[in-house]
């Protein structure tokens, strides 16, 4: 695995309009300039939703929106956080002891868990402090990875300070330790919607019912197949265990669980446990409430959609002439089980997608966690302009949501470059 970090870029800031912009704002907030600035891109999944966290992999893209942090190692031991943003409030602690509140969705909480990543990774303390202001142009809870740019550019910026690499792979714990390249079609793009509706994962619990819903699935598959279910705690282990293919999985899923929900004491009965033992060895304590339990719809929808990226790839790699087509199939077939089977969709995203599909995408998805967020569509680049002003003025125009920043809300996107350092030149 390779050990050099992100590339170190020399520029002169005058000529990059948001980092000088940056820099004047930095000067007025700390009284000084900045040593160096750090960029991660957001990333739109093209395929591949809710099935990270059961061990599987996305085929994510890195956008053109980024975040971008202005940094100054001072003497002291004091992190001072600010953002351009003003709905986001200054932030100051002790570099030498990083306390997150858990119970509150915070975004300086985001940089902490970089900045923390770093520091408990290499055994690091009396950490000398900085001053950072924080500036993105990613939609917050969009779908498009804001809180995971910003968690990169954080422990970017740490390794920065402190003079030290780490390998890109280990960098960016959300996503798979091994990363291959899938050539794109060249005569398609990808274009983002926002749906204007906002889903903060962190303040809601549809995210971690789905999460424990995929586990428990995975208990009780492993449970009905003879393994060791206490020990399973994601849908691909089941499959690696068994040896066998993501197809036989959605069979073996359709046999063992049934399509109505599970009650916490049909589970129990299932796995052979007292309902204390399911609340406190298996259950987190944000799901203990929980009545019932969609098992067979969830795994249905993870095993199926970890089939469609393999056939994703595929296409890519052989690239045959009706590639964009097919594409566009796997992207819709995407949609309907993640409206339909993981029902992490809303009125919205299904409304935009139809609207996506009816003026000239190949494919339409959601993207991102769902519940809100953005689409992606894959469309022909001939037919770009023509299907950028019937979507802004269906959907957008229409219903008062132009309302917006504009290029926010609708923009198309071609593959961004990763995180990187930017010194003053």
């Amino acid at each position: 695995m390779a050990t050099e970090g992100p590339p170190v870029h020399q520029v002169q800031v005058a000529e990059h309009p948001r980092l000088l912009k940056l820099k004047e704002i930095f000067n007025s907030k700390f009284g000084s300039i900045p040593k160096f600035y750090v960029r991660a891109p957001g990333r739109v999944n093209i395929i591949g939703e809710h099935i990270d966290y059961c061990g599987y992999s996305v085929l994510p893209m890195a956008v053109e929106q980024d975040m971008l942090i202005a940094v100054e190692p001072v003497k002291t031991h004091t992190l001072q956080l600010a953002n351009t943003n003003p709905l986001y409030p200054d932030f100051n602690t002790s570099a030498d002891n990083i306390q997150i509140d858990k119970t509150k969705p915070l975004w300086h909480n985001y940089f902490l868990c970089g900045f923390k990543g770093i520091q408990e990774h290499f055994g690091l303390s009396n950490l000398i402090g900085m001053n950072c202001l924080v500036d993105g142009n990613i939609p917050p809870s969009s779908g498009l990875s804001s809180s995971s740019a910003l968690v990169c550019c954080a422990g970017l910026v740490t390794l920065t300070v402190l003079g030290m690499n780490l390998s890109k792979a280990k960098l960016i714990e959300f996503s798979p330790l091994r990363a291959t390249d899938v050539k794109l079609p060249s005569g398609a793009v990808f274009v983002i919607a926002n749906s204007c509706v906002e889903m903060n994962k962190a303040a809601t619990s549809h995210f971690n019912i789905r999460v424990m819903e995929c586990r428990l699935a995975a208990k009780l598959l492993a449970k009905h197949r003879s393994l060791q279910w206490d020990k399973v705690l994601r849908l691909e282990e089941v499959q690696a265990k068994l040896g066998v293919s993501l197809e036989e999985m959605l069979l073996i899923t359709e046999d063992t669980l049934h399509p109505e929900p599970y009650s916490p004491e049909e589970v129990c009965q299932c796995l052979g446990i007292s309902l204390q033992e399911l609340k406190t060895q298996i259950l987190s304590p944000n799901t203990q409430d929980v009545l019932t339990f969609k098992l067979y719809q969830r795994a249905k929808h993870v095993y199926s959609e970890a089939a469609r990226v393999l056939q994703f790839k595929k296409i890519c790699e052989e690239a045959p002439d009706d590639m964009v087509q097919l594409l566009g199939e796997l992207m819709n077939q995407s949609h309907v089980s993640c409206r339909d089977m993981y029902e992490c969709s809303c009125p919205e995203l299904d409304q935009l997608v139809d609207i996506c599909r009816k003026f000239g995408a190949q494919g339409s998805r959601l993207t991102g966690a769902g519940w809100g967020g953005c689409t992606v569509s894959i469309v022909l680049a001939d037919k770009l302009p023509s299907f950028l002003a019937n979507v802004h003025e269906a959907y957008y125009q229409k219903s008062g949501r132009s309302l917006a920043p504009e290029k926010q809300s609708l923009f198309a996107t071609k593959p961004g470059g990763g995180a990187l350092v930017f010194l003053e030149a």
